[in-house]
């Protein structure tokens, strides 16, 4: 997907991107390539790539599973290069964005990342899912969580449910079919105080591969013993 298609495509669906917005995707794409090369961020780095398959596909959520309201709390869970919270936050400035992963080397890259683009309100914390769910700063906290190409779902509803406020989202993002780990996970959102709100399917252009949004809404409190230690959910998932 070159630029130019990026551009055109979001156009189709409703965005209408800034010229600051490109040149922050722009640098985007150079920060990750350069920083690569130190840390392992993505084995995607050909640029037409990276806008199909990272920009592209994060921002899909926008018109796939549009949100009702804005100035949104949004935690990242396992964010990697910044995915999917950071092209969101570059569309939809208002977000508030917290990103957790476990790996201080990429935490140090999306700190840099979001100074270089000037973004506001973005919060980078270090630390495995399993612990920043039970910290009392963090937990139930947030109007939504996203998660994309994490874990199962039913370990990654472990890792992002207690970290969602009564009332929230927990909003994750899949490339396959996502029915049969839905089934596997019916058990699980049960249990964390969630319920299935609904699903969206989408086809990433070019490709014509099938993208998979599923959104669990929290209706009570979490039970305090999830989440469980560091490595249980996903040694042990709640069957």
């Amino acid at each position: 997907m070159t630029v130019e298609e990026f551009v055109e495509q979001l156009r189709a669906n409703g965005i209408e991107l800034t010229p600051t917005q490109l040149e922050q995707f722009e640098t985007y794409y150079q920060l990750l390539v350069e920083w690569n090369e130190k840390i392992n961020l993505t084995a995607i780095t050909d640029k037409k790539e990276v806008y199909l398959k990272h920009f592209y596909d994060c921002l899909m959520p926008l018109w796939l599973m549009p949100l009702d309201h804005y100035e949104i709390q949004l935690c990242d869970v396992g964010a990697g290069a910044g995915f999917p919270s950071i092209p969101l936050k570059i569309v939809r400035p208002e977000l508030k964005v917290t990103i957790v992963d476990s790996l201080n080397k990429r935490i140090t890259f999306l700190t840099h990342l979001a100074e270089t683009l000037g973004l506001q309100e973005v919060t980078c914390v270090h630390g495995r899912a399993e612990e920043v769910g039970q910290d009392k700063q963090y937990r139930g906290q947030f109007d939504l969580v996203t998660a994309r190409a994490v874990a199962a779902l039913n370990v990654l509803c472990e890792f992002c449910l207690p970290l969602v406020k009564k009332g929230g989202n927990f909003m994750a993002l899949k490339a396959q079919k996502s029915e049969e780990e839905l089934q596997d996970a019916r058990n699980a959102i049960a249990v964390l105080g969630a319920k299935l709100d609904r699903q969206a399917t989408g086809i990433l252009p070019i490709e014509e591969s099938e993208r998979n949004i599923i959104l669990i809404k929290k209706t009570k409190e979490t039970p305090n013993k999830y989440p469980r230690r560091a490595g249980k959910p996903a040694k042990q998932p709640i069957i």
